[in-house]
């Protein structure tokens, strides 16, 4: 399924203030971090087990600890997207809605299959308390979206951080190589190094291959 942010929005009837809007600070780092994080309490730990990785508890400690303030609202004077495939064994690896959402604030909302999986998630209106980074996902589609005030590309490492999945040089989650074989591609190239500093720049496709390769490696930003 892919679902696009304009499709979510109007799925969910998200207000202005949910698709951008607001009118408090933002930013992606810097001044002010500690006191906003510190209502939000300890991440839950990132974790280094196989495939699937559901959305994980806890958000906006979560966008604290990769590095970025969560925010009422969200702003869309820089709005980028890039966009993320993950392969165990040739099989797709869903990329959850509701990364970077605090869907437990009633401000927040989620929309959900009859089996409880998250599909499209947002907000209602400006969230009275801090609900959202600048780094999320609103669908299943592997979009990743950047949205703040001032220009401040993400990376790679953030997004997974936030998804609460271990992402080094060697490891992906319980994967490692060299017993695991991990190739991560941008845009049809084989990317080399540290895959946590890969900047999720603006119409960027990211695919994340681990074990047996799909018979078919995304190469370019779906359109």
């Amino acid at each position: 399924m892919t679902l696009r942010a304009a499709a979510i929005c109007a799925l969910l009837l998200l207000a202005a203030a949910g698709c951008g809007g607001g009118n408090d600070k933002s930013s992606s780092g810097g001044t002010g971090e500690s006191g906003v994080c510190a209502q939000f309490g300890a991440p839950p730990p990132i974790r280094e087990t196989k495939a699937p990785w559901t959305a994980p508890e806890n958000a906006m400690a979560l966008t604290c600890k990769a590095g970025l303030i969560p925010e009422k609202a969200e702003f869309l004077q820089y709005h980028v997207h890039a966009h993320l495939d993950v392969f165990v064994d040739g099989k797709p690896v869903l990329v959850p809605a509701g990364i970077g959402i605090d869907l437990d604030n009633p401000d927040t909302i989620a929309d959900t299959t009859a089996d409880g999986l998250v599909i499209g998630a947002g907000l209602k209106q400006e969230c009275s308390k801090p609900c959202i980074s600048p780094l999320h996902t609103h669908d299943v589609s592997g979009l990743l979206h950047t949205e703040t005030k001032t220009p401040s590309p993400n990376q790679l490492g953030q997004f997974f951080t936030e998804w609460a999945v271990r992402l080094t040089p060697d490891c992906i989650g319980a994967y490692c190589k060299p017993k695991t074989p991990i190739k991560i591609y941008i845009d049809g190239e084989v990317a080399t190094g540290d895959p946590s500093s890969i900047e999720l720049s603006n119409l960027r496709q990211i695919s994340i291959v681990i074990g047996t390769p799909p018979a078919k490696i995304p190469m370019e930003f779906p359109r």
